[in-house]
């Protein structure tokens, strides 16, 4: 089951956009400081490059994602979640808005 609401956090107003608005996300703060974002990728193909691990935890649509280093696609839609390791790079493709949450490690 999908996340449908995060309560009491503190939400950072101003947009994320990436890759010409095809990713669109807002950070959020929880009470015990966790921080995560919570956006929306419309249809395309992209590659996104970690810092910490993040995992990525679907609440609407589907995507398809490629690890570093794999060659195998793997499908994610709402109420399922991927990990991906810090320093990394990922691949992901869209042909639905995909509704997520990125929850950092």
């Amino acid at each position: 089951m999908s996340t449908e609401q995060i309560s009491n956090v503190s939400v950072t107003t101003k947009a994320n956009v990436y890759f010409d608005g095809k990713c669109v996300s807002h950070s959020i703060t929880l009470a015990d400081g966790t921080k995560k974002s919570v956006g929306v990728i419309l249809p395309a193909t992209l590659t996104f490059s970690t810092g910490a691990p993040e995992i990525m935890e679907c609440v609407a649509g589907a995507c398809e994602y490629k690890l570093d280093g794999s060659s195998t696609w793997v499908k994610s839609g709402a109420g399922e979640k991927f990990s991906v390791p810090g320093n990394a790079k990922f691949e992901i493709r869209v042909t639905e808005a995909y509704h997520y949450i990125c929850h950092f490690g």
